[in-house]
């Protein structure tokens, strides 16, 4: 849920701060979510409910809405850039990914100019020290006073690419399982791989993979900002 906060912030800031109804349709889209979901409003309340004991998300309630909305303090409660929320973000929303995938994924929400700036970015949040007490942390903040955000896995079957996970919710999506001399169980059954029993993968395979998911990234927060400018003109 925080995730679908810090996506729509970044995509469509015309519809942000979100109304509940808006963060259930949110959390259910089909595209941008690994897995996709049908949570029903209690649950997505629930989650609310929580982040905002938590500090990390807060009521908004003008005199002119009907509905409270909602928004995340991400940035302060959490003492992170724009690009590292956008990072962690999709994490969230995708699950682990490599490098290459991250940069793919999150740059319709923020540029990120080069695979060196992700990976520089991953390092930071691995490496994430909890904001001092000076920071906008809330009245629950404490609970999210964090080390590392992010944490570095080993490489899935068939690929030399190592994975990044989120560690807001560690639980949130499943982890390709090592086994424990560091190989994949699955590559070792298979016999006859290459660096720790994995498969070397195509360069050419995987720049194709990235370019396409460049594309669609693009197309996709073009879509995006068209729906936002039709939400404006009341259509």
């Amino acid at each position: 849920m925080l995730g679908v906060l810090i996506e729509k912030a970044q995509t469509v800031p015309a519809s942000y701060p979100m109304t509940l109804n808006a963060l259930v349709n949110g959390c259910n889209q089909k595209n941008n979510r690994d897995p996709v979901v049908t949570w029903p409003e209690e649950r997505v309340q629930q989650a609310v409910d929580t982040l905002r004991a938590k500090g990390i998300v807060r009521e908004v309630r003008l005199s002119t809405d009907r509905v409270a909305k909602y928004r995340h303090t991400a940035r302060e409660t959490l003492g992170l850039t724009t690009e590292q929320v956008c990072v962690l973000a999709e994490l969230l929303l995708r699950g682990p990914q490599t490098v290459g995938a991250i940069r793919g994924n999150a740059s319709r929400m923020v540029a990120l100019e080069s695979i060196e700036t992700v990976q520089a970015l991953l390092e930071s949040l691995i490496n994430h020290q909890p904001p001092g007490p000076d920071a906008q942390a809330g009245a629950a903040g404490a609970v999210w006073q964090l080390g590392s955000l992010v944490k570095e896995l080993p490489a899935p079957p068939g690929s030399r690419a190592r994975l990044y996970q989120q560690l807001l919710n560690p639980g949130l999506h499943p982890v390709p399982t090592v086994g424990a001399g560091g190989h994949d169980e699955q590559s070792d059954a298979g016999g006859g791989g290459e660096d720790r029993g994995q498969r070397p993968a195509s360069g050419e395979d995987s720049a194709e993979v990235r370019v396409l998911s460049e594309r669609v990234a693009k197309l996709e927060a073009e879509v995006e900002g068209l729906k936002a400018k039709l939400a404006a003109l009341g259509v």
